[in-house]
This record gives C-alpha cells, structure tokens and sequence, in this order.
C-alpha cells in the first residue's frame, strides 16, 4: 500500500514513520539466510565478544532494507531513481529503530523529489543517514 502525500509533496513535508519491532537473534538469523551475508558479528556471540563487544548487533544492510520499506510504502519500487546510505553507528540486539524520511527538494516541474533519510533508537542515536531520489509521476 502506497502512502501519498496530499496534493504532491512540498520541501519539509514528512512520510509517516516506518518504526521496527525489537531486533531479536532470530530477526538477524533470517536475515543472515535472506542475505546471504553470514559474517559471524552478527549471529555469533562468542565471536562478538572476541571482538570486543558485548553481543551481536544488526548487519548494517538490515536497517537499509528497512528504510527501502519506508519508501516503498510511499512510492513503487520503480520510481526509485537513487538510494544511497552512510552507516552511523551499530543497531544493538534488542534495539527498536525507527525509519525516516523527509522531503528536501522537488524539481520545478514536479517530476522527482530528493528525500533525507535516517534510522535512528529510542535514545536518539542515528544509526544510517542517507538520501534517495524519487519519481513522482
């Protein structure tokens, strides 16, 4: 289901928020399947804790993955003309991120809008920031 803004959207305007459910060890092994990306930091407590850590955390691509459902919940997959990200910081077990997306530009004919992204915790850290441009028409 896709979200639209009412009447085309305006710079500052936001989409509803995309917020995350617990990341748990089971959210990060299915992950892990999906992805293909098994690198043990993130499913592995032993391993997490020779590193250093106190246990695993979220395979950064995951909270990607999330932002991707932010916008999909707005526009079709195939207005999606770009979707870059920096990663910030960790997503630890356990946390509850929330997705984000506000608008920063929209060209003078209406044709796309540039968007400011971010996946931030309950305490305010940011873990992705990141900008996608979308097809509006």
């Amino acid at each position: 289901m896709n979200t639209q803004l009412s009447s085309g959207p305006a710079i500052g305007d936001v989409l509803p928020e995309l917020e995350i459910g617990e990341i748990t060890r089971t959210t990060l092994a299915l992950f892990a399947g999906a992805s293909g990306d098994h690198n043990p930091i993130h499913i592995d407590l032993d391993v997490a804790r020779s590193a250093g850590l106190d246990d695993v955390f979220a395979h950064g691509m995951l909270s990607m993955a999330y932002l991707g459902r932010l916008l999909t919940c707005w526009v079709p997959v195939d207005r999606i003309r770009t979707y870059a990200v920096r990663f910030a910081a960790i997503t630890p077990l356990h946390a509850e991120p929330t997705c984000r997306a506000t608008v920063v530009s929209v060209d003078p004919e209406g044709n796309t809008a540039t968007l400011d992204l971010s996946v931030s915790l309950p305490d305010g850290t940011v873990t992705l920031t990141g900008s996608a441009v979308v097809a509006l028409i």
